[in-house]
């Protein structure tokens, strides 16, 4: 439940003799929809936390510090490149709205930041002094030098409860209000993320228990075929036996089973295209895919069905209320490696999760697609529109993304250390040199109609490579054991 204007006011009330006057030092955004700025008064700095979540939507003080993102959101870059070092003049609440303003002194004039903690249209936006919106933290691209208009009151959503939750009880911070809306809002805000993560992990053991069991079963189909060639080791054995009196052309045989106590005549079926010897060494071969499934997948299958069944307990956990999420490992991690294991042999980077992943020269990150469905994944879900996009040119073959931020060129030592890389995960490994196309993410299309990981590509450019042993033993010793 959001702040409503009443106890917005007691908020207002409390912090405003301490922050007029103050200057603003710092600005940071943990997270999408959240904005803390560091407030300098004589003698003291505040954390004022402003946060247009629709349902936590409030602004107080808090007295712990935030854990923010390595990279500032654009909002946050913009808010440090224009009030940053700015002094507050005046916090104001509009009145009976969950609206408050903060009046700005800055070098190029009069600047106020607005705080509409209006529901599902909170928003902070930053105005100059013909207030004509200069930045939003929602909605940008509509609202960006357009004239700042009030919310109206269904827009603002006032509401009047019969009680304010918050009193103005001791606190050792002195800021009361804030301390008992932070300490709330805390405790709300781990419930919801619990929540939050809780049906997450239900619908990724959802998705990873249907996917295990089409797996399971396309196994099991598989062995079920390979149980055919059983016996075909013996007809190979009887074809050998009796090679030099076959004739070829027959598209079956009777012969006695030698092998078999009883000496009875069994009918071995023949492709009449092949020779003897052809059909001998067919029988042999399948006998050999009988034994090879009997080998791997019993083992494969057993893995997978115990992987299931703590899958399918963990979901009933969550069903029944007593879920605790694991204290190490991700539950995406986790799923991750139950279901996603193909065969005894599969490498340690297949199960540590989605795509390798490398660092450039420069310590920029950059990702490879391990097969179609995960090229897919990567260009259409990962990459931003500003990535750089890469692929062998003509040849099927890994998708590779570099990590770039907006309006960043990618650095020359990147380019080709991700070209190598597409070389390297591609048809053209084996020659050891080829072309290689890259153009930003936003120029990659979907191509309709065809499997995963089929594009359109335009405005691409073109590099011939060749595999730099010395540049990928550098790759592989910065991906510290990603890849």
């Amino acid at each position: 439940m959001s702040l409503t204007a009443e106890e917005l006011a007691l908020v207002v009330d409390e912090l405003a003799p301490a922050l007029s006057s103050g200057w603003i030092q710092a600005i940071h955004q943990p997270a999408g929809d959240t904005l803390v700025l560091e407030i300098r008064s004589p003698g003291r700095t505040h954390r004022l936390l402003v946060c247009c979540h629709p349902g936590t939507a409030r602004l107080h003080l808090i007295a712990r510090k935030l854990p923010n993102p390595t990279s500032p959101p654009p909002f946050c870059r913009f808010l440090r490149a224009h009030i940053q070092g700015t002094r507050i003049e005046q916090i104001r609440q509009v009145p009976g709205d969950r609206i408050v303003e903060l009046a700005l002194a800055s070098h190029d004039g009069p600047l106020t930041l607005v705080c509409a903690l209006t529901g599902k249209r909170a928003n902070v936006l930053l105005m100059n002094q013909d207030r004509t919106v200069l930045h939003a933290l929602q909605h940008p691209r509509t609202l960006i030098g357009q004239p700042y208009r009030q919310p109206d009151r269904t827009d603002s959503g006032r509401h009047t409860r019969p009680a304010v939750r918050f009193s103005g009880q001791a606190a050792e911070s002195g800021f009361p209000v804030s301390t008992a809306i932070d300490a709330q809002y805390r405790d709300e805000e781990t419930r919801q993320a619990a929540e939050s993560a809780q049906n997450a992990r239900a619908r990724d053991l959802k998705t990873a228990i249907k996917k295990g069991s089409r797996r399971i079963e396309a196994w099991q189909e598989d062995l079920r075929k390979a149980q055919h060639y059983r016996d075909y080791a013996r007809y190979g054995d009887l074809l050998k036996a009796n090679l030099g009196s076959i004739k070829k052309g027959l598209d079956r045989l009777t012969l006695v089973d030698y092998f078999d106590a009883a000496m009875p005549e069994v009918m071995i079926p023949l492709d009449a295209d092949k020779s003897p010897q052809g059909n001998m060494e067919e029988y042999f071969r399948k006998h050999r895919k009988y034994l090879s499934a009997e080998r791997e997948l019993r083992p494969r299958i057993a893995r997978a069905e115990e992987d299931l069944a703590r899958l399918r307990h963990e979901l009933a956990t969550i069903t029944q209320g007593t879920w605790v999420p694991p204290a190490t490992v991700p539950a995406a991690a986790r799923t991750a490696a139950m279901v996603g294991r193909r065969s005894g042999k599969q490498s340690g980077s297949e199960r540590r999760g989605p795509f390798r992943r490398f660092t450039s020269s420069d310590g920029l990150p950059i990702f490879v697609g391990r097969n179609a469905r995960e090229n897919d994944e990567l260009t259409f879900g990962l990459a931003k529109s500003d990535d750089l996009w890469l692929h062998a040119r003509g040849t099927p073959g890994s998708h590779v993304v570099v990590r770039l931020e907006k309006g960043k060129e990618v650095p020359a030592e990147t380019l080709r250390d991700a070209a190598v890389l597409a070389l390297l995960y591609s048809d053209l490994k084996k020659s050891g040199k080829g072309e290689v196309i890259y153009t930003r993410r936003k120029w990659v299309k979907k191509a309709k109609g065809q499997a995963p990981g089929a594009v359109l590509v335009t405005q691409e450019r073109s590099l011939h490579t060749s595999l730099d042993k010395a540049r990928l033993a550098g790759l592989r010793e910065r991906a510290a054991g990603e890849t």
